[in-house]
């Protein structure tokens, strides 16, 4: 029997009422309107008392009323529902969207089910003449929502997981006196194989970078596991942290072709004495105040690779004035190709790091970053 308040509590729960639209599902709506040669289609959701589009094609907007609606019969019953001509069907004949716009003869639709089985909406196409389906055009519309109703379910996971993965990584800023920090972590998609964390122990700062080679859930995962690793045991000298994480991931991943780049810093905040371990990153600069660049240069392989690199710690200082910057590769996609450097100077002189950090997540978003663009700035004011 059908439960409309279980229905309205699922779709409520799935989080996608009133959303953008999504490309992965405005693709799938895309390649119908391609196979069945259909002038309208739509990913319809129902909610309350009207229909909430999160794709449409040919219908002219993202809302109409439920009532009366033929994806409201769709839902109610098992399987498709097939309306071959409207115009002559006993049931929808006087229907409103038939006699009126948009004068629908033909319409096949196909529930979307929520994740505790609920019908909550439907992948439907329509079209103003009438029309037959055959049982092979039948179970392709039924693979196309069950498609959708996969895009759907994962978004909803991916944004879940991305709200944890960005509640853990840096939320909590040291305050520090005498140096001002600032990060920033821009996604390409919805989780990162970026990571930037920091804290302080026995009067050090303890700052890292890392970036995992790939996208999406695994590269996410394996970030979290090093960053994990990294944070355990915080009296650990930087070298011995960083083998124990290549250790690790020799011993989980090894022979997965998916290594880690990263820079794993100590800093002693009463000298600015700075150490540092680079595990195939090369991206970490001192900022002198004099304008010069000082490049951080103790590169080893990646983490992962299983080559029983050494990881020994290289020194640098950081004086009043200086500004220790790392960031993730993604940032070379957005600065000024003839002038890198010259751009991250010009910006972080005339911001403070807070600001040169936002400006980078600001570059990120406008672009359209291919890569996950991650920046932490360390500045030692006196």
């Amino acid at each position: 029997m059908f439960d409309d308040e279980k229905r309205q509590r699922a779709i409520e729960e799935l989080g996608i009422l009133d959303t953008p639209p999504d490309a992965r599902v405005d693709r799938v709506a895309r390649l119908a309107q391609e196979l069945f040669h259909v002038p309208m289609v739509s990913v319809t959701l129902m909610d309350g008392d009207r229909q909430f589009r999160k794709a449409e094609i040919g219908l002219g907007g993202r809302e109409a009323p439920r009532k009366d609606s033929f994806c409201d019969m769709t839902i109610r019953q098992e399987g498709t529902l097939v309306v071959e001509d409207a115009a002559s069907d006993e049931i929808f004949a006087h229907n409103p969207f038939v006699v009126g716009d948009p004068h629908l003869r033909f319409y096949a639709g196909h529930p979307l089910t929520a994740p505790g089985g609920e019908q909550v909406g439907t992948l439907c196409i329509v079209d103003t003449e009438p029309r037959t389906l055959d049982a092979r055009e039948r179970e392709l519309l039924k693979e196309l929502a069950l498609w959708v109703q996969h895009e759907l379910t994962e978004v909803q996971e991916l944004d879940e997981a991305g709200f944890v993965q960005r509640a853990l990584y840096g939320a909590k800023k040291p305050d520090i006196p005498g140096y001002t920090l600032a990060a920033s972590a821009t996604p390409a998609g919805q989780l990162m194989g970026d990571f930037y964390d920091w804290y302080v122990h026995d009067g050090r700062l303890r700052v890292t970078l890392a970036d995992v080679m790939g996208k999406g859930a695994g590269a996410a995962i394996i970030a979290a596991e090093v960053r994990a690793s990294l944070r355990t045991a915080p009296y650990r000298a930087l070298g011995e942290s960083v083998l124990e994480v290549d250790r690790m991931l020799d011993d989980d991943i090894g022979g997965s072709n998916i290594f880690v780049t990263a820079v794993h810093t100590e800093i002693d905040i009463s000298t600015g004495e700075l150490s540092f371990v680079d595990a195939g990153h090369s991206l970490a600069f001192i900022l002198r105040a004099n304008g010069a660049w000082e490049f951080l240069e103790s590169t080893g392989l990646p983490l992962g690779m299983g080559m029983d690199e050494v990881r020994e710690a290289a020194t640098a200082r950081l004086e009043v004035g200086d500004s220790y910057l790392v960031c993730s590769d993604g940032l070379l996609d957005v600065l000024d190709p003839d002038d890198p450097y010259g751009h991250v100077y010009r910006v972080l002189t005339s911001l403070d790091p807070q600001g040169a950090v936002e400006e980078a997540a600001r570059l990120a978003r406008a672009v359209h970053a291919p890569d996950d663009v991650t920046v932490v700035a360390v500045r030692r004011d006196r």
